[in-house]
């Protein structure tokens, strides 16, 4: 058994919208990059992945394309999405002659036959052997280590990169999950969009990405401040220089938040009257990057009138989730989500 231990490695991955990670069993979390791909058009050669690609984002010639292989939580580019799971499994093969991995891959709630069938699919063109799926906000409340198998609620909200993941889980399995695609892009869209139309200057994605993390908020605060964004001005179409305050940014990505709350609300409303009085005597535990943002847990605190708490290192609960799930599967089996073909987890 020993020998065939060695061979034979089960991996969690977090296939996110924004960032991909990767957990080995027995070795802990070995890949967190962005979930981007450059490739030459003239000559189909894949330059770069990763943290090497999102350098390149907004500043490439015309033959070459950077691309994210999936939006709002789902693969949108199957064969861009293969060839990053490849990626990354090669990185983590420790140049062994033969490697047979068992995936456990976190997906957002509600995918259809169709988008679950082409995660799979991706992972064992890729070179897994198997891919067992799980909801990412189950796989997230176990990476956080809540008691999700017993009779009473635990909520989870991830705000990640594509869509906001909600679910109210019970005896290890989700109640009620919904899947909002409102989340970490769509701010940076409405900074952008917010520039464009209040200052005329075209600005990146990157920069909006910085502008949202540096003085971004959900909520308003005692504290001015203030930063500088480079772009294209839309008249001259020449370098400008423009500062802009928390306040603006807070009232460009405002919409957004509140379509995230909203849902929420939607949520525990369509809940079981006993789930919904676990959580307000629990709360709810928010992860994912959009979690980081200033003032979120207050603003949905507030509103919802529930304790809110963000889980330690949210970034990477989902896929130490999916880690618990790898190194023991077959305890974990009643928590995958049904496949087209039925799961067979024995060697």
């Amino acid at each position: 058994m020993g020998l065939f231990n060695y061979f034979v490695k089960d991996i969690g991955i977090d296939l996110g919208t924004a960032n991909s990670l990767v957990y080995i069993k027995e070795r802990g979390i070995v890949i967190n990059e962005p979930s981007i791909a450059a490739t030459n058009n003239k000559t189909g050669q894949i330059l770069a992945i990763g943290d090497e690609a999102k350098k390149m984002l907004g500043r490439t010639p015309a033959h070459i394309t950077v691309i994210k292989p999936l939006v709002n939580g789902v693969i949108s580019d199957f064969e861009m999405a293969q060839e990053m799971l490849r990626y990354f499994l090669k990185r983590v093969n420790n140049d062994r002659m033969f490697s047979y991995y068992r995936a456990v891959i976190g997906i957002p709630p509600n995918l259809t036959e169709v988008e679950r069938k082409s995660v799979e699919d991706a992972a064992i063109n890729a070179g897994a052997a198997k891919a067992f799926l799980v909801e990412e906000p189950v796989a997230a409340a176990l990476g956080a280590r809540l008691p999700i198998q017993e009779a009473m609620a635990t909520m989870v909200v991830d705000i990640g990169g594509g869509t906001t993941d909600i679910a109210i889980i019970s005896m290890g399995s989700s109640v009620i999950s919904r899947s909002l695609k409102v989340a970490g892009d769509k701010l940076n869209d409405d900074i952008i969009k917010f520039v464009r139309e209040e200052f005329k200057l075209m600005i990146g994605e990157p920069t909006a990405e910085e502008l949202k993390k540096t003085i971004g908020s959900a909520i308003p605060t005692e504290e001015r401040m203030e930063f500088a964004v480079r772009g294209r001005d839309m008249g001259t179409g020449l370098p400008r220089e423009v500062i802009v305050k928390n306040t603006q940014v807070r009232a460009a990505i405002g919409r957004s938040l509140r379509q995230i709350v909203e849902c929420i609300k939607e949520t525990i409303e369509k809940a079981p009257p006993e789930l919904v009085g676990d959580i307000y005597d629990r709360g709810i535990y928010l992860c994912g990057g959009g979690s980081l943002l200033r003032g979120i847990d207050q603003l949905i605190a507030k509103e919802v009138t529930v304790p809110v708490t963000v889980i330690d290192d949210p970034l990477t609960a989902v896929v130490r989730g999916t880690g618990v799930i790898a190194e023991n599967i077959e305890a974990h089996a009643q928590l995958f989500v049904t496949s087209l073909k039925p799961l067979d987890i024995n060697i």
